[in-house]
């Protein structure tokens, strides 16, 4: 069953109890959501969490395939961030209007990974869908299709599902504007445009190699 049918089913069931019912949802899907009891506080600062200049505006950038736009900051984090967004639109479910949100003025956070959205340099795919403190929102063949894109991009982004407090919706620029990795993964994905047969809309996350190379980059990632 795909994602697009199982969201169909769970409209169906008019609850989380019918489609687990129904044999839809695992265990850690069905999970009581985590506390967020945490209020908004101002970000104060020139920078965000992860090192990058806060931004007054930034730029429209199309989501290849989607037909959406996401305002993120240019060059290396726009690059990055456009590529897990793709991937997703491509190998999860197709995005809709209003399902990625980026940059934002409001410097209200409730967890201070959520400043990297004033800077641009992060990014929500259905913010509403897999809300602050709140686990096991995706399926397991989603989930090997988020770590693949995580190993992909070498930890140059991050996840938000793998926070203490969970923000299953938030990928972010894991490093400083200057590290070498941001540039050297951004290098990468840009010089794929011009190859066929690579970058989003081409991967099989479940190829046996891909695996192996999840396995290896969270160990790698662990140590």
């Amino acid at each position: 069953m795909t994602a697009l049918s199982r969201r169909r089913v769970l409209g169906a069931t008019g609850s989380l109890a019918g489609a687990a019912a129904l044999g839809l949802l695992d265990t850690a899907a069905a999970a009581a959501p985590a506390r967020t009891d945490r209020a908004a506080t101002a970000w104060r600062g020139s920078r965000s969490a992860n090192g990058w200049k806060i931004l007054d505006e930034a730029a429209s950038h199309t989501i290849e395939g989607s037909g959406l736009t996401v305002r993120l900051a240019d060059g290396d984090a726009a690059t990055l961030l456009l590529h897990v967004a793709r991937r997703f639109h491509y190998e999860i479910d197709q995005l809709r209007e209003k399902d990625v949100t980026g940059h934002t003025t409001s410097r209200e956070v409730r967890q201070p990974h959520e400043s990297n959205y004033l800077s641009g340099t992060a990014m929500a795919i259905r913010p509403h869908a897999y809300p602050l403190g709140v686990r096991g929102g995706l399926y397991p063949q989603e989930l090997v299709v988020v770590r693949d894109i995580l190993a992909e991009l070498d930890g140059a982004v991050v996840w938000g599902g793998d926070f203490t407090t969970p923000q299953e919706s938030h990928f972010e620029i894991a490093l400083g504007p200057a590290h070498p990795k941001v540039r050297g993964v951004a290098r990468k994905l840009r010089s794929w445009r011009d190859v066929p047969g690579l970058g989003a809309g081409t991967v099989d996350a479940f190829a046996p190699e891909r695996r192996a190379a999840v396995k290896a980059f969270g160990r790698r990632d662990a140590s």
